[in-house]
């Protein structure tokens, strides 16, 4: 749904109460990552994620960065995304973002990679 190629990804998965924080991250690694990184052309970068058990309606924090530059720090954000009627106790609610750019107005720059 991006006009131009994605430059960002990252993923994130909230588990319902009856879970555990590690059924989140089943599915994040390695399963759900190789894909994405084959489906927008590139990914030299780790994809950043984040997993977490939280109630009813709770929130999980999305990370994303570069998928080639994990450096490029005006890359680097996080959007926090939440489902009004999910994780049911059983349930996994499943998140991938996607970016064809910075955040708005970066102001910290890219500067050197780290030696």
């Amino acid at each position: 749904m991006l006009a131009v190629p994605a430059v960002c990804y990252g993923k994130a998965a909230l588990v319902g109460s009856l879970g555990a924080m590690e059924h989140g991250a089943a599915l994040l690694h390695p399963a759900l990552g190789k894909p994405v990184r084959a489906a927008v052309g590139g990914g030299k970068s780790l994809m950043p994620s984040n997993h977490k058990v939280g109630p009813l309606g709770g929130s999980v924090d999305l990370p994303l960065g570069h998928k080639d530059e994990a450096w490029s720090f005006d890359h680097i954000d996080t959007m926090t995304l939440g489902v009004p009627d999910a994780p049911r106790a059983d349930e996994i609610v499943l998140c991938i973002g996607l970016s064809d750019g910075t955040r708005v107005h970066p102001r910290v720059g890219t500067g050197p990679s780290p030696t």
